[in-house]
């Protein structure tokens, strides 16, 4: 008994309808008319499904096409095959354009219990077949360890290998609670800040007590003081609404405190910097109808946000 192996590695689904049309018309001109496709195309399809299945299908002459013997006995399945194969891709289609399934998502901590979670309460009543897992961490998710499909980040991707969208510019403000305030008086320039005490975040080991300042003209950096250092950003939040010192924080994570009079902002003269918030995923193949969901919903929330806090008064330079 004979084995045949048949390869198929340069055939498409498009070549199967090609070659049904090519029999129908028995004319490849008029075959590749009906598909809108130029004939060196509809014959170059021709030839690949005749080279994967290794028979000639069809018999050429100048001006007649015909079935072979083989092509007389195939093409029928040929046919049944190129349903199956139309209807699997069909419905795979169908299945992605679906707003249901999986979705691993990572955040930022303070960002993601404070900011996002009620948005993700509200995005999941809507949608209701979405089943999340939600991924909290202040470092940066390995997406080749780590179970992750999508990633919100601030600052500028730097792997070149990921795929993202900018949600939005974050301003970054800085606040203290008003007993604080009321204790250790407004700081009128950035000089000011060294006798007060910073709330400071650490990552990977790094404790960011430099802060960097901004009036639109002159870029100015200060050394703080701390005796509050923590690797998650929702305890640098905390310790400032408690009043136990100042807080250099993005605006999103502080805007319910700031509009709720729970801290108030300081030094807005020289607080004009802002950093990206972004949406990242490490294939293309993961850019879902539901990842752009996601994207569309963080968006349009984290500029309603935004422009909350402009409108009462605050981001007097930031334009949303």
């Amino acid at each position: 008994m004979k084995y045949y192996q048949i390869k198929f590695e340069f055939m498409l689904v498009n070549d199967l309808q090609v070659t049904l049309k090519v029999a129908e018309f028995k004319s490849i001109k008029l075959a590749a008319e009906s598909l809108d496709m130029q004939i060196a195309t509809a014959s170059a399809a021709l030839k690949r499904v005749e080279k994967s299945f290794g028979i000639e299908l069809f018999v050429r002459s100048t001006r007649n096409l015909r079935l072979t013997a083989a092509g007389e006995k195939f093409i029928p399945q040929i046919e049944q095959a190129y349903v199956l194969l139309a209807n699997i891709g069909q419905s795979v289609k169908e299945e992605q354009e679906l707003v249901e399934g999986e979705m691993r998502l990572s955040a930022p901590s303070d960002l993601g219990r404070n900011v996002l979670l009620p948005w993700i309460n509200e995005l999941m009543a809507a949608h209701a077949k979405i089943n999340l897992k939600l991924h909290i961490s202040d470092s940066n998710v390995d997406f080749y360890r780590d179970p992750i499909d999508i990633a919100l980040r601030y600052g500028v991707p730097k792997d070149s290998s990921m795929y993202g969208y900018k949600i939005c510019d974050v301003p970054i403000v800085l606040c203290a609670a008003p007993a604080y305030i009321k204790k250790v008086g407004i700081p009128a320039t950035p000089n000011d800040l060294t006798s007060l005490n910073g709330l400071c975040f650490q990552l990977h080991g790094t404790v960011h007590d430099t802060w960097p300042f901004s009036n639109g003209k002159d870029t100015f950096k200060v050394k703080m003081t701390s005796d509050r250092t923590t690797n998650d950003s929702e305890l640098v939040k905390r310790w400032c609404v408690d009043g136990h010192g100042i807080a250099r924080k993005s605006a999103l994570e502080m805007a319910d405190d700031i509009l709720d009079g729970k801290v108030q902002t300081l030094l807005a003269d020289y607080c004009q910097i802002s950093t990206e918030l972004w949406l990242v995923c490490p294939s293309r193949q993961l850019i879902t109808p539901m990842v752009r969901l996601f994207r569309e919903y963080f968006q349009n929330k984290c500029q309603d946000k935004l422009r909350e806090l402009k409108s009462a008064g605050h981001l007097a330079w930031y334009v949303v």
